[in-house]
């Protein structure tokens, strides 16, 4: 219940359903019909390869080895380059075989414990158990609906509430079903097909839970996926000490036996899609992406340690020891040969994968800018309209230089790295060299410097920049030497000397880049020198004073969240296999670049306004 009932749930909430009922067909004789097939075939192939193992309990072994992991598929993609149809069939499949595998793992179990089994008997209460967990599952959940739906036309939007109901309904499902000997299993993937159902039909009315909702669910099915792994990590020891100490079994034995069963289960999965589709690398690449995963694992730690007599149930560590092994295997067989079998042949011109290669960056950049922009319009309020709206601006004019096409060609902002490094570091010079000659202090020159190191660490290494932060505040808020330090940092900063010193070091920033103009290219030359003059002016003019100390604030705050939601964007395309990881490390170079841009300018602000 812990760890099926939320992941099955979730996996019903986010399936295409549209996808899934145009690829019903195929999805069904993975889900249902290979399911069965490998029952029927690898059980006893198991039984055949290890008499230790009863048949019953060969079948239960194979039934929770016939469900694939979406979560483990949807990773390696994002490296594969599944076609889309592959990976909506396998999304598909792995909602669907999840249950049926399950299920059939369940009827095996019993088997097992009491000893009965009657295939008659067994296939009456398959259909009536499965129906009726689908018909109680999707009652259930329209009632879970209805009851939110009933909260909010009462005026309660609480959303914490409605969040409560929202986690707390796939267990009460499960709990129901079970309690009405149907299918717990099948009732939480049918509440999940109709809570998304039912989430399409209220549209945005319901954005804000459903950002919350989205959130809060990756939370909780990262711990739950974690935490399966971190249960089989506290048992495999165990595990591994009992067989390797049982003499009724040789070490490399016990590993051929996983590889002899993986290798089965790879085979009739690629013969099984072969035959319904007689095209082999489609069918090697369904087969290769057949991962097992978390409902695997979950299914075998629900294996008993009793059979209904009070013995001992046969070879449960062997048992386990096999699942662990044969999820190991498929992922490291998936991880390696799937990005081989789907790598983009190399005859393809040149011209035109470049022109893709800018046309895919283009895309990518809009969506980015999106992100940063949605984030900005959810957080404009009354007290920061001002600053949201000259944020939004900003937006509004990348945006609309990208979908024109003016941008598409700019050459990459890491380019522009080494130009900004060069300028940061005549600025270092010049305040050195003031200080040699006493026209500031050492503790202005420290300041100084200590800017131009935000800047240098956010263009060069982000996660440099944060510990450099967080040390920098451990310093001043723990340490005497710290504490007298800022003290001494404020009383420097309310006189004119900063000021002259950035005018001077912006001056010679701009003779360092003329110096450079034969180096680098003229566009690059040119943006670099009206970045530095736009400086200039900003401190001429004292844009950032004590009225406008405030907007400077909320914006540095709007524009700091806009770039934490390009970067989680970034990560979402990439997590998704929208993107490749060139790409995200190039979005994340402008993105960097931006937020130099960013530290450059609070400290303007900050020094100025002083």
């Amino acid at each position: 219940m812990l760890f099926i009932a939320p992941l099955l749930f979730n996996d019903g909430k986010i399936t295409p359903r549209e996808e899934l009922w145009r690829l019903r067909s195929p999805i069904l004789l993975l889900a249902l019909g290979l399911v069965f097939a490998t029952v029927l075939l690898v059980g006893p192939f198991i039984h055949w390869l290890i008499p230790a193992i009863p048949l019953s309990a060969a079948f239960a072994l194979a039934a929770i080895l016939s469900p694939t992991d979406a979560v483990a598929v949807g990773s390696i993609s994002g490296r594969a380059k599944l076609p889309g149809g592959i990976l909506r069939l396998l999304e598909g499949e792995a909602l669907m075989n999840d249950a049926s595998g399950l299920v059939a793992f369940n009827f095996a179990i019993a088997a097992t414990v009491t000893g009965y089994f009657s295939i008659t008997h067994a296939a009456g209460s398959f259909i009536v158990i499965a129906l009726g967990g689908l018909a109680v599952g999707a009652a259930l959940g329209f009632a879970a609906v209805w009851l939110r739906v009933w909260l909010r036309r009462w005026g309660m939007e609480d959303i914490t509430v409605h969040m409560l109901i929202l986690i707390l309904t796939p267990f009460l499902i499960f709990l129901a079903a079970e309690h009405l000997h149907v299918s717990g299993i099948l009732a939480v993937v049918a509440a999940g097909v109709v809570h998304a159902v039912e989430r399409d039909r209220m549209g945005p009315s319901t954005i804000r839970l459903n950002v919350v909702s989205d959130s809060t669910w990756s939370v909780i099915l990262f711990c739950l996926n974690g935490l399966v792994f971190m249960l089989l990590g506290f048992e495999i020891p165990a595990v591994i000490t009992k067989i390797w100490e049982d003499p009724n079994y040789h070490n490399g034995q016990v590993i051929g036996y996983i590889f002899a069963i993986t290798a089965l289960l790879l085979a009739l999965r690629f013969v099984w899609v072969w035959a319904s589709d007689r095209r082999w690398k489609p069918a090697l690449l369904t087969a290769l992406s057949g991962v097992r995963g978390a409902v695997t694992l979950a299914g075998a730690f629900s294996i008993p340690l009793l059979l209904g007599d009070g013995s001992p149930f046969p070879e449960r560590s062997l048992i386990l020891f096999i699942c662990a092994g044969v999820i190991l295997l498929t992922l490291v067989i998936a991880s390696v040969f799937l990005p081989l079998l789907t790598r983009e042949p190399g005859a393809a011109p040149k011209v035109g994968a470049e022109a893709a290669a800018k046309e895919a960056e283009r895309r990518a950049r809009i969506k980015v800018l999106e992100a940063g922009l949605s984030t900005v319009q959810a957080e404009m309020r009354e007290d920061n309209q001002a600053a949201a709206l000259a944020i939004k601006a900003d937006y509004a004019q990348r945006l609309q230089e990208l979908r024109i096409g003016l941008a598409a060609d700019t050459e990459s902002r890491s380019a522009v790295v080494p130009l900004r490094l060069e300028a940061l570091e005549a600025e270092r010079r010049l305040a050195r060299e003031w200080l040699a000659d006493g026209r500031i202090t050492p503790q202005l020159e420290e300041a100084f410097q200590s800017s131009l190191n935000r800047v240098e660490l956010a263009l060069t290494n982000r996660f440099k920049l944060l510990a450099a932060l967080l040390y920098g505040l451990f310093i001043r808020l723990f340490t005497k030497r710290g504490r007298l330090r800022k003290a001494r940092l404020k009383a420097e900063r309310v006189k004119e000397e900063y000021k002259d010193l950035k005018q001077a070091a912006i001056g010679a920033s701009i003779e360092r880049l003329r110096e450079l103009e034969g180096e680098y290219s003229p566009d690059l030359i040119q943006a670099m020198l009206g970045h530095y003059r736009e400086m200039a002016l900003r401190l001429r003019g004292d844009r950032f004073g004590r009225g406008e100390t405030g907007t400077a604030a909320e914006r540095r705050e709007l524009e700091q969240k806009a770039v934490q939601a390009e970067r989680n964007e970034i990560q979402r395309l990439f997590e998704e296999g929208g993107i490749d990881r060139k790409l995200a490390a190039k979005l994340r170079v402008y993105v960097n670049y931006r937020e130099a841009s960013l530290h450059e300018n609070e400290q303007l602000g900050t020094h100025a306004a002083h």
